[in-house]
């Protein structure tokens, strides 16, 4: 028999590159993880690390462990699925993950949904942007992601998730009030060439990284002169007059900003990809799909998606 924690052991340092990797992601000490790798090796017969310099490498034999292994999880995923189904119980434990404003546009009121309708239901929601959003999945730290992941990254095919279109969040112009471009009914990207931007750090989020691109693709490269990465910051700045930003339809506008979002328009659709992610085959658990459902409903009644100007947000089946 192959032991299934054996096998996320041996994904995990294939995943991460080395032991003491590995080991903070799946919160076991290194000697636990080598250990693990010792035991699984004599129980397949095979080596499945060897040295490579001051580290070490997967044998190929480790590879052909880790491609059979991506299935056979899978299949227990849908296993306990099945039983879960069959057991159709009310209580448990959600786990939900996701970027900041997804968490607080989507996921707390889907978990203020699901606390009444299922009162028997705990949920635990954590703050991940991607990749650690699929790190959290992978070690069972989190059973739904809510993601906004660069653009094929995971690739769509790739086993050990299940990914889904939740919706496309478009970007507005953010202006102050007194702006000129304030009053416009919408503003062209490139217009925006000679504009003071509010941005945050590169690396630090995606958001920098997605404005770069949709800046490039209209021939000129934004004036960062500020960097902030939280939205209600960033608006701040905004508000005073300090720069101008592309900001997503789903994140929220504190009252007392007096900012203006203006449409955009560019060569590129401007929008953010959001996808819920599980782990393969553990989409159709109960507790998972009634975190999915409700996130559904959120999207489908909160006024503040429907509502902003600008094209409507365009919704996916989760």
């Amino acid at each position: 028999m192959i032991d299934l924690r054996r096998l996320q052991v041996l994904r995990a340092v294939h995943q991460h590159g080395t032991v003491t990797a590995a080991a903070a992601a799946l919160h076991l000490t290194p000697s636990a993880v080598s250990h693990q790798l010792r035991e699984f090796s004599r129980e397949l017969k095979v080596r499945l690390i060897e040295p490579q310099g001051r580290g070490i490498r997967l044998t190929g034999a480790a590879h052909l462990v880790i491609e059979h292994g991506d299935a056979v999880l899978a299949r227990w995923e849908e296993a306990e699925a099945a039983l879960a189904a069959q057991r159709q119980g009310e209580a448990g434990l959600l786990r939900m993950c996701g970027f900041p404003s997804a968490v607080s546009g989507l996921i707390a009121p889907a978990t203020a949904l699901l606390r009444e309708r299922h009162p028997g239901l705990a949920v635990e929601v954590t703050e991940a942007e991607a990749p650690a959003g699929f790190d959290m999945l992978m070690s069972t730290d989190s059973d739904i992601a809510v993601l906004a992941p660069p653009a094929g990254f995971p690739h769509p095919k790739d086993s050990r998730f299940d990914q889904a279109s939740l919706l496309e969040d478009p970007f507005d112009l953010l202006v102050s009030a007194g702006h000129p471009l304030a009053a416009r009914a919408s503003v062209a990207l490139g217009e925006t060439a000679g504009e003071d931007w509010v941005l945050p750090l590169p690396d630090s989020c995606d958001h920098h990284r997605r404005v770069m691109v949709f800046c490039a693709a209209e021939g000129f490269t934004p004036r960062v002169t500020h960097h902030v990465r939280e939205w209600s910051a960033i608006s701040a700045m905004v508000c005073h007059g300090l720069g101008v930003t592309l900001f997503p339809r789903l994140a929220e506008i504190p009252p007392s900003h007096t900012v203006v979002r203006v449409p955009v328009t560019a060569q590129m659709p401007l929008f953010r990809h959001v996808l819920t992610c599980v782990r393969g085959g553990s989409r159709d658990h109960p507790v998972i799909r009634r975190g999915l459902d409700a996130l559904a409903d959120v999207i489908a009644r909160h006024p503040a998606l429907r509502d902003a100007p600008g094209p409507p947000l365009s919704v996916s089946s989760v």
